[in-house]
């Protein structure tokens, strides 16, 4: 059946399982907008204020549900606004496609209306991307594309398509997922490429099992490929089996259980003393799904010094990248550490456990009265919301106090921005999770400098009715940079202090949301009762001391146990 471009783009979606695109029309998409008025029992679209807020919203529907997520994006600077989310998705792995329309082929190179080069931009921060000028080719480069973005190691593929393809008719012929790659173009395409994680080397699987069987003071990280693969019952099965205290990376939250009695807390710059001691003292130090950033080894040539190291990555390019390591493994976490878990045999470690659990696996904060601590906020939501609550973090110091409070239990769970530390990610990935998971509980956790970045977002909260509680950690500062400062930079406190507008009560309630301010605990906790109830957004500003640190704290490029502040 011969259909128009905008029709075959909507059709191949459908194939996909896309059942949400988040996007903002404009000019060269406009034929997509047109054929997408048909489709809003199949298609549901979620108007956002921005671009930005559209991709961000796509990133958090992925990470909240392990399925790919779409944005739709017109082209020039609709199209450029959606870069900050495209690189934040790639340097966390996140499936995502986004699809952008240009200005028509024979416009293309001529500095045009609202052109500009997309493919071009985003080539960095894109697993593939593609410029579409022919008909006949769109319905294999949809295909394609999501294709690669869930397979492998996860991450954003950008179709661009020339206008004048939108609206010029071909042959469609419905494809079940199922048969993609059996025939055709995208058949020889997906012969030439393997979109299926390596099988791991069973010889290496048997090194591993045999080191593991000699160690006697074993640690786990656990990474963001952990919950990029869903691997969390076979991590806690592995675990417990070779009875290995945990430390979890950022992007690991969630992928082991924050409760579980083997878990040390987070690891690195911000990470529990009983992290990072366990890590200078390890014999044998695995990392599954972990890349070691510089958050995490900040100093490469000491990290684990006392360990053989070994890492576990779908990644090939990941291994040996920043860390040197004794013995690695590529394949997708689930499939290794089933493999593992099969081979080794049970151990008990009891005397290395006391030693690790003889430190702290997370920050006490001081209570003063009269004031509001980080510690009293996030303990309230963790007492008052369900168990299983969705949490979307911006950057900065709450982010960390966020990481270092919580429990998270499942991937999917927690949803920040790791590897690029994007202001302005979290309200944008809380909508995602909140359209996906209308039952759940959503939580978005921000600073005010942060909150800053997107809050134009809280419009799409408000019309759409999705009942996101945003938390306002409010310290009048750019928190984190003036800890560094303070720490750092003499107090030499240049353009960090936030003392100006808006007021974020009377903001949300122009955006028609209720707001709170509130500067004790049982106030807080009042206004979460209500946020709990009420089934509509609100904004809860919570006033903290302008000096509250995030505590520990390892400085950039120190040994991981050299804490400048416990």
């Amino acid at each position: 059946m011969k259909m128009t471009g905008a029709r075959i783009l909507l059709e191949c979606l459908l194939e996909q399982g896309v059942d949400t695109v988040f996007g903002y029309p404009g000019g060269t998409i406009l034929n997509v907008y047109d054929e997408l008025y048909g489709f809003g029992d199949r298609i549901r679209h979620v108007l956002t204020a921005h671009e930005q807020g559209a991709c961000h919203a796509a990133d958090g529907y992925a990470r909240s549900t392990g399925k790919v997520g779409v944005c739709f994006a017109t082209s020039g600077p609709g199209a450029t606004n959606l870069v900050t989310g495209i690189a934040t998705a790639y340097l966390d792995s996140s499936p995502i496609v986004c699809i952008t329309c240009n200005v028509s082929a024979p416009l293309i190179g001529k500095d045009s209306f609202q052109e500009v080069d997309i493919t071009g931009v985003t080539m960095p921060i894109t697993k593939c991307n593609y410029l579409v000028r022919d008909v006949n080719a769109l319905a294999d480069t949809v295909r394609e594309a999501f294709a690669i973005a869930r397979s492998g190691r996860p991450g954003p593929v950008l179709i661009d398509i020339v206008k004048n393809v939108t609206a010029e008719r071909a042959e469609y012929e419905p494809l079940a997922r199922r048969e993609h790659g059996t025939s055709g173009r995208l058949g020889e395409l997906m012969s030439r490429y393997d979109f299926k994680p390596p099988e791991p080397d069973m010889d290496d699987i048997r090194k591993l099992a045999a080191m593991i069987k000699e160690s006697k003071r074993p640690l786990l990280i656990c990474g963001g490929g952990v919950v990029r693969s869903r691997a969390d019952r076979e991590f806690k099965a592995f675990a417990h089996k070779i009875d290995a205290p945990v430390a979890i990376t950022l992007m690991g939250a969630g992928g082991f259980e924050g409760r579980d009695p083997l878990t040390t807390g987070m690891i690195g710059m911000h990470g529990s003393q009983a992290s990072n001691i366990a890590v200078d003292l390890c014999d044998l130090l695995i990392a599954v799904g972990c890349r070691f950033s510089d958050r995490v080894a900040l100093k490469p040539d000491t990290f684990a010094r006392n360990a053989k190291i070994v890492q576990i990555d779908i990644d090939r390019a990941e291994i040996n990248k920043n860390v040197e390591t004794d013995h690695h493994i590529i394949g997708d976490a689930k499939r290794v550490l089933s493999l593992l878990t099969e081979l080794v045999p049970e151990q008990i470690h009891d005397p290395w456990k006391k030693e690790v659990f003889s430190h702290p696996t997370e920050t006490h904060y001081d209570e003063r009265e009269g004031t509001l601590t980080p510690g009293q906020v996030l303990t309230t939501i963790a007492r008052l919301c369900p168990q299983d609550t969705i949490v979307s973090t911006d950057v900065g110091q709450h982010q960390m106090w966020a990481i270092q409070h919580f429990h998270f239990d499942y991937p999917g769970q927690l949803l920040t921005s790791g590897g690029f530390g994007t202001m302005g990610f979290g309200l944008g990935a809380a909508i995602g999770a909140q359209v996906s998971h209308p039952d759940k509980t959503v939580v978005h956790i921000t600073g005010d400098g942060s909150f800053r970045m997107n809050l134009n977002e809280l419009a799409t909260e408000q019309y759409y009715r999705l009942p996101i509680i945003n938390v306002i950690f409010n310290n009048g500062t750019l928190g984190m940079v003036r800890q560094w400062q303070n720490l750092i930079y003499q107090q030499h406190y240049s353009q960090t202090t936030l003392d100006r507008a808006p007021d974020f009560v009377k903001l949300a309630e122009a955006f028609g949301l209720s707001g709170f301010r509130v500067t004790d605990v049982t106030q807080f906790a009042e206004a979460l009762k209500y946020a709990l109830k009420c089934k509509h957004g609100c904004v809860i500003d919570c006033a903290i001391n302008i000096d509250e640190m995030v505590r520990p704290m390892v400085g950039g490029g120190e040994h991981i146990t050299n804490f400048m502040i416990n």
